[in-house]
């Protein structure tokens, strides 16, 4: 799996048209705290359950893309979902999968904040929200 720093995320997603940009969070965090434009929403784990079900959310990204030769980049909250999503892609066989370095909040920071440290809106990349 490559990491990719959120500036070299969205370079790839500037450059090519084929990559499959998903957002493993929750909905309820996709949603509420706002997420990239145009990522695919497939969750890694939901509420109330909080438990991954990795054939299920390979099954999802299949169906987004049958060809596991194109471009897989994934983002979290903090970029450690998407390290276990990834490697669950890479064991189905999906070849081209990366993820967000620091996710779409970074890290927390020493008030225990996110988003002021690292992170896709830390770096002022385009964002929407509900």
């Amino acid at each position: 799996m490559k990491h990719l720093q959120p500036q070299q995320a969205w370079q790839l997603l500037q450059s090519r048209d084929d990559v499959v940009f998903v957002d493993v969070r929750m909905e309820i965090e996709s949603l509420y705290v706002g997420r990239p434009p145009g990522v695919i929403h497939i969750p890694w784990y939901e509420y109330p359950e909080m438990t991954a079900d990795p054939h299920q959310f390979v099954a999802a990204v299949e169906r987004e893309s049958a060809d596991k030769t194109r471009p897989v980049l994934l983002i979290c909250r903090s970029g450690q979902r998407t390290l276990d999503a990834g490697a669950a892609l890479e064991a189905a066989g999906f070849t081209d999968v990366a993820h967000v370095v620091h996710g779409f909040e970074g890290e927390l920071d020493e008030h225990f904040k996110r988003s002021s440290l690292s992170g896709w809106r830390f770096e002022g990349l385009p964002w929407e929200q509900m």
